[in-house]
């Protein structure tokens, strides 16, 4: 059986401005980017939860953000271990995140993997493609608020899918 693939996208889901929900005061720190410095906040707890997940083994863990060229930057700050890329370059824009990021959606799918996503701004919330992601329960998508970002109860969703997906083996292949 092949593991869900959750596809994690970092500002305005992990580095928020009011990481509220979670237990004990927000973190602060910096990571560099493209010769830029980038002040990041966080909540401790979120980095815990998303740290026992990839231990558990029943998810692997993707960034999928503007980040993966820089994501040993965001894995030092957060004191997460090395994890997979969706992609390795810079990204020269919005747009082209946008269309690289559903690509590595639909890929995910298209491997009859179940899919996880997490992104403030890319993820359909309605609409065709949403409704194609999810088909048959094969996708959880998840657009926190880019303010208070990834929240308990979104966590307690993602493990969830983890533990249903255990049960029911591969999503199907579509087409």
């Amino acid at each position: 059986m092949d593991r869900p693939v959750w596809l994690l996208d970092v500002d305005g889901v992990i580095n928020v401005t009011r990481p509220g929900g979670w237990a004990g005061m927000p973190r602060r720190g910096t990571a560099y980017s493209g010769g830029e410095v980038y002040r990041m906040r966080w909540a401790p707890a979120l980095i815990d939860r998303i740290r026992a997940l990839h231990r558990a083994g029943g998810v692997e863990i993707r960034w999928c953000s503007t980040w993966c060229a820089d994501a040993d930057e965001v894995e030092r700050l957060f004191g997460l271990p090395p994890l997979a890329r969706a992609w390795s370059g810079r990204l020269p824009g919005a747009a082209a995140a946008a269309a690289v990021k559903l690509a590595a959606a639909r890929q995910v799918l298209a491997h009859g993997r179940r899919l996880v996503w997490a992104d403030d701004v890319e993820v359909p919330a309605c609409g065709p493609v949403c409704e194609e992601l999810t088909e048959g329960g094969r996708a959880l998508l998840i657009a926190p608020s880019p303010r208070t970002g990834l929240q308990p109860a979104d966590l307690d969703a993602i493990e969830a899918f983890v533990a249903a997906s255990e049960v029911r083996g591969p999503a199907p292949t579509p087409g």
